[in-house]
């Protein structure tokens, strides 16, 4: 093999600070890291997979949550993860984008934290003992879900 790039990593074996489940998309990159830094995240298992937490309460099929859940107790199990960050944004392509909800972003960011409060309880239905947090992320920043409290947002 040839090298092609140069780096170094750490070799210590690592405890997760948290599980981020979030989407893809790769236009909230650079804001979601500055945000993990704000948190005091410095090792996160990060999930990326389309339509992120509509895996969880929301799924086009089955497997997809039973995907998401096996990565989180996979990084239970290899790295000691307790703490889960479920993140939705703003004219994600697995709901719909933006035009899905008319254009109207507030009626958007009311579904995505209904979406986030079902996420947060299937998910502690699955693997109780979790500390969860849901965060909205728009064009403008990161948004608290508050999702403690919320129903389902299927309606279960």
């Amino acid at each position: 093999m040839k090298k092609v790039f140069a780096f170094e990593a750490r070799r210590d074996w690592y405890v997760c600070d948290a599980a981020i489940v979030s989407c893809f998309d790769c236009r909230f990159d650079a804001g979601l890291r500055g945000f993990l830094e704000h948190l005091g995240i410095v090792s996160p298992d990060h999930i990326k997979i389309a339509g992120g937490v509509k895996c969880l309460i929301s799924p086009d099929l089955e497997t997809d949550r039973e995907f998401v859940l096996k990565q989180i107790r996979s990084s239970m199990q290899l790295h000691g993860t307790r703490r889960v960050l479920l993140l939705a944004h703003s004219d994600c392509g697995g709901y719909g984008r933006l035009d899905a909800f008319r254009g109207n972003a507030e009626a958007e960011a009311r579904h995505h934290q209904k979406e986030l409060a079902g996420a947060a309880e299937h998910l502690l239905a699955a693997i109780p003992g979790l500390d969860v947090q849901g965060y909205f992320v728009d064009f403008e920043g990161i948004w608290d879900a508050e999702i403690k409290g919320l129903p389902l947002a299927s309606g279960q």
